[in-house]
């Protein structure tokens, strides 16, 4: 239920597991990734459809993108996209939610439906003999919705209870006292799940009218992966979803997120044995043409785990911190940078300035010849375990059609990471870190804290969002 799931949820670990890879040369071994033959076409009804034949074994992957997520969520209504999203498959004009699970699991099949911040997904698992019942199930659930009141109440009390329950994670805390501070008026403040507020507020007519009026297929995109041809597909998708009726779109229409002015600090009082920090200030758009140098020069910096120099520098070396990493989580708008890590109470006010010593000394001194070939190692070497799987790259191929990549993406991504220089890192670490104007977010035993002479006094931010 938290904002970092999909994009930061075990991001520590993973990155941990990825520099285990690198540091033992298994991530250069990796054979290359095959060239991904990419059939798109769009339907009469507007839908986008993406195909990718693999018929190794006897089944098919297809996820449907919508392409509006939390972030039209009206003003005092947070958590709408979620909770649409999370009732599609809670029953049916024709089914009850037991029927449509019994139909998905007599065929060995899953179907699944979320939303994030820039979009909404519906994902299907089938084997190839059943995939004519597993996308007529699909189409009924995404065309023909009840929303029975009796589901939205109850998806309604568990994402209440799931937010109260997180209150008791202090990474949640964390995130979610950093948000509203980096973003302002942006609507990347709020937790694509909700607020406590809000989710109460939610009636089954706003979500009969949100899937009314986004769920169309002119604002869609469907990737199909798996033991399918091109007839097949073809007709497939328009049994399945010719009917579909398109829709103009209303333009989403956001604030933009203003840069952080001022060093801006929030303390957040918990009774823990670790003080639980982020640190951080408004990154990169997905199509910011630094995207690919500033992957690197991240990776570098606190993205590759037992690799880069905020875990080697500040936790190996000066053993201040049980577990750090930075990340840039590059959405349809302007994501964020952030730093994360745990500490003890008494090394606070240390570990928050060996990790700006290190953001300086990128900026100042950039990298070395050997950091940059590593990172490109790892990054392009890598690259094929994210296309090893049809779930993967079914994903992978809706993902680069929303944010508009290109039908080149998987060719050109081991090239830009391969064409990053030693210039082009330190010119998006000067560009894209500061460590004068950032937010500041410390969960733990804060009135233990001596906070630096020139931190602005603490932001007091709710918890109970």
């Amino acid at each position: 239920m938290k904002r970092r799931s999909g994009v930061e949820a075990g991001r520590l670990a993973a990155w941990m597991c990825v520099a285990v890879l690198a540091v033992g040369g298994l991530a250069q071994s990796v054979a290359a990734a095959p060239p991904v033959a990419v059939e798109r076409w769009t339907t009469p009804n507007g839908l986008v459809v993406l195909l990718v034949e693999r018929h190794t074994i006897p089944a098919v992957e297809a996820h449907l993108v919508i392409k509006t997520g939390a972030v039209a969520d009206p003003s005092g209504r947070e958590g709408l996209a979620a909770l649409t999203a999370e009732l599609l498959t809670k029953g049916t004009a024709t089914r009850s939610a037991v029927e449509i699970a019994e139909a998905i699991d007599f065929i060995g099949g899953r179907l699944t439906a979320q939303a994030s911040d820039d979009f909404s997904t519906l994902s299907l698992t089938a084997l190839k003999k059943d995939l004519p019942a597993a996308l007529g199930a699909m189409a009924d659930v995404l065309l023909r919705p009840a929303f029975p009141a009796a589901e939205v109440e109850r998806q309604r009390r568990e994402t209440l209870s799931a937010i109260r329950a997180a209150k008791d994670d202090p990474e949640d805390v964390a995130e979610k006292a950093f948000a509203p501070l980096v973003f302002g008026p942006h609507p990347y403040r709020h937790p694509v799940e909700g607020l406590e507020t809000t989710v109460p507020l939610l009636t089954r007519e706003e979500v009969v009218a949100f899937h009314q009026t986004y769920y169309r297929p002119n604002n869609a995109i469907l990737a199909l992966v798996g033991d399918l041809g091109s007839r097949e597909a073809r007709r497939a998708v328009h049994a399945a979803l010719g009917a579909w009726e398109k829709k103009a779109i209303p333009p989403l229409l956001v604030p933009p997120a203003p840069p952080v002015a001022e060093k801006t600090v929030s303390l957040i009082e918990k009774d823990l044995t670790q003080a639980t920090i982020v640190l951080g200030h408004l990154g990169i758009a997905r199509n910011d043409p630094d995207f690919y140098p500033v992957t690197v020069m991240n990776y570098i910096l606190g993205g590759g785990g037992f690799a880069s120099r905020l875990m080697t520098t500040i936790r190996d070396n000066r053993g201040l911190v049980y577990g750090i990493s930075s990340g840039f989580d590059a959405k349809r708008f302007p994501g964020s940078f952030s730093v994360n890590l745990q500490t003890k109470t008494a090394s606070v006010d240390e570990s928050i300035g060996a990790v700006l010593e290190e953001i300086r000394r990128i900026r100042d001194e950039g990298v070395t010849e050997a950091e940059l070939r590593a990172a490109q190692d790892y990054l392009a070497g890598s690259f094929p375990l994210r296309l090893d799987t049809n779930a993967k790259l079914a994903g992978l191929l809706a993902t680069v059609e929303f944010y508009g990549l290109g039908p080149g993406y998987f060719e050109d991504y081991p090239r830009a990471i391969r064409k990053v220089t030693l210039d082009d890192v330190r010119r998006v670490a000067a560009k894209h870190l500061d460590p004068e104007r950032y937010v500041l977010v410390v969960v733990g035993k804060t009135r233990e804290l001596a906070l630096a002479p020139t931190a602005p006094p603490p932001v007091s931010v709710p918890t109970g969002r």
